[in-house]
């Protein structure tokens, strides 16, 4: 099981750049760990790209769908009290904005503060970077290259 982050969400139901990681990865594994308000984020996404015109209202109601059945499948951190309290923490000492902070927040309370026991699936380079100094592996198997630009 990974903990997926809202960024790897999108691309699972949407064709973007890292849509063949995403789904290749998923196929692997298709248990997923994923903040309760991910939901929200991912819909925040689509809309946007609506607003933007990056894509029609059938294709967004398309990626609605798709979005809505991996949601349901997909294992929800719901602990809001103890993601909140780390999610405090976090801000404290990474350069994350809230949500984010809450993503990783969760991936913490998920792991029971040890993230030697989950990796994460993020795209958002801000979090990455938090995630990796928190001890996470994030994207496992994704060009080494681009994970270790993400750290300097």
């Amino acid at each position: 099981m990974k903990f997926w982050d809202s960024s790897a969400i999108v691309p699972l139901v949407v064709n973007e750049e890292e849509t063949d990681y995403c789904l290749k990865t998923l196929s692997h594994d298709q248990e997923m760990l994923i903040w309760c308000l991910s939901r929200l984020e991912v819909m925040s996404a689509l809309c946007r790209q609506v607003r933007d015109k990056t894509f029609s209202d059938t294709e967004f109601q398309k990626a609605k769908t798709r979005m809505n059945d991996l949601i349901e499948r997909a294992y929800e951190v719901k602990a809001i009290e103890k993601v909140k309290q780390r999610a405090l923490r976090l801000l404290e000492v990474h350069p994350l904005r809230a949500a984010d902070a809450c993503q990783l927040a969760s991936a913490l309370v998920s792991s029971q503060e040890d993230p030697g026991r989950l990796t994460i699936v993020c795209f958002d380079q801000r979090l990455m970077k938090a995630a990796i100094k928190e001890g996470f592996v994030v994207n496992p198997g994704k060009d080494e290259n681009e994970q270790d630009r993400s750290e300097q």
